[in-house]
């Protein structure tokens, strides 16, 4: 079946690649020139593991191609996606503007009957929308053709990507008819070889779905980070807390791990839209309101607990600090919403100054962060050196198993923050660290028997 994925960001280009992986052919569409030329030599504007070897491996199969031309793809396609970036606005909701553009380009090269798929995350409501802006450029042309627009959210997690497209939990289709569910199946038929995870229903429940999933996602993040700073009061260990909760059926594992906020292009934007969408319906969310707001408070956490502990050290200012891990979350280069993001800001606003190390992400902070008091760094020990303190912000497998002792050989301070709770408190102490975690008592070396 012949595809066009319009759109190569990370949903497009993810969806086109493993479409194109599976048999399908596929013509991926994008204005960005520069993007596709780049994309035509095999090079994948963002990093997931694995997706640029599947991009030239399809090329190659003469499967996956690479256009800017509208006039060329629309016409030759079976089935469009619509898989453009739908941004939070100043108000929180989602704007929509680039769907309904693409919209508006199908309208006007769409030459046969199509079915056209919003894959891109957006309001109920809007996939009828784009129906509508097809079906009036149609009209103005004076060209009647059968088309069908259906909804197909996505659920991708960034940095497992590839495997979640493959080997979906759910596919989530919204339709109006029984023909467009059976090309809908048809499509994603190489994929429910070993189970059917194809989930049919009505378009604004499907468009809803995707918003309430992340939503619920969100949710518990944000109550374990609560939490957390009542486990800090009253000296309980939030550790033990979540295994207590993820062993009962009702609740799971997943999803119970305090932090130091989330980020990322979904979970923070699709909150906010949705409880701005409700808003305009006349439903007040205030639970998902708080969520926000709970996120938005623990971003500070980190700050606030470095504040403290040098308040007795001769404050921050001038207290050389390094950050190791930048991206919003391991396995990917997303600097979106990172809350390493806040860190930065706040201790560049306290003078301090940075030595910041990611495995993969410091090209895309580069671009965010301009500052003279930063040193980008190559090496964890790189920016470890002759720091007052270390901070871990995101949790990347390398930094699991730290070479401890080479780093606070070369360390100023002996201060661990640890923002993503990969490390044992009495263990850390016994190294030579001070160390501080969420939703856990800090522990000082000097407190603690050494072994």
């Amino acid at each position: 079946m012949q595809l066009v994925i319009i759109g190569t960001g990370y949903v497009g280009l993810v969806t086109g690649t493993c479409f194109a992986e599976m048999g399908h052919h596929v013509i991926c569409l994008d204005i960005n020139a520069d993007k596709i030329a780049a994309l035509q030599r095999g090079e994948s504007p963002i990093y997931e593991p694995g997706l640029e070897e599947m991009i030239k491996r399809n090329i190659k199969a003469k499967r996956l191609s690479f256009t800017t031309d509208y006039s060329s793809a629309i016409p030759s396609a079976n089935v469009c996606f619509i898989a453009v970036n739908t941004p939070m606005l100043a108000d929180g909701q989602a704007d929509i503007s680039q769907v309904l553009s693409a919209a508006e380009m199908i309208g006007e090269h769409l030459t046969d009957d199509s079915i056209i798929v919003t894959k891109s995350t957006v309001p109920p409501g809007t996939t009828d929308q784009v129906n509508r802006v097809v079906a009036e450029l149609l009209m103005e042309r004076g060209v009647h053709l059968n088309i069908e627009v259906v909804s197909n959210p996505e659920f991708l997690k960034e940095g497992n990507a590839i495997q979640d497209f493959m080997k979906p939990d759910r596919v989530i289709v919204g339709v109006k008819s029984a023909s467009a569910a059976a090309v809908m199946r048809e499509i994603y038929a190489p994929f429910m070889l070993n189970h059917e995870r194809l989930l049919v229903m009505d378009i604004i429940s499907a468009e809803l779905a995707k918003y309430a999933s992340n939503a619920m996602l969100a949710t518990r993040i944000s109550f374990m980070n609560e939490l957390a700073h009542l486990c800090e009061a009253v000296g309980a260990d939030v550790n033990w807390i979540r295994k207590v909760m993820g062993a009962d059926e009702r609740i799971g594992n997943k999803f119970l791990y305090p932090g130091v906020g989330y980020g990322g292009s979904c979970l923070p934007k699709d909150v906010r839209a949705l409880v701005a969408h409700a808003n305009n319906m006349g439903v007040q969310l205030h639970l998902l309101k708080e969520v926000d707001e709970t996120n938005i408070r623990q971003k500070n956490v980190m700050s606030k607990k470095l504040a403290s502990y040098f308040s007795t050290r001769g404050g921050l200012l001038g207290k050389s600090i390094a950050i190791l891990g930048l991206a919003f979350k391991p396995d990917t280069d997303d600097m979106r919403e990172a809350s390493s993001l806040t860190l930065i800001h706040q201790l560049l606003d306290q003078k301090c100054c940075l030595r910041l190390y990611d495995p993969i992400a410091l090209n895309r902070a580069k671009e965010l962060i301009q500052s003279p008091w930063v040193t980008w760094c190559e090496s964890e020990k790189e920016a470890a050196f002759e720091a007052d303190a270390l901070v871990l912000m995101t949790e990347w497998k390398q930094f699991r198993l730290l070479d401890f002792s080479a780093l606070l050989s070369v360390m100023k301070g002996n201060a661990f923050f640890d923002g993503r709770n990969q490390y044992m408190p009495e263990e850390m102490a016994r190294k030579g660290f001070d160390y501080f975690s969420i939703g856990r008592q800090p522990i000082f070396t000097k407190n603690i028997t050494h072994v």
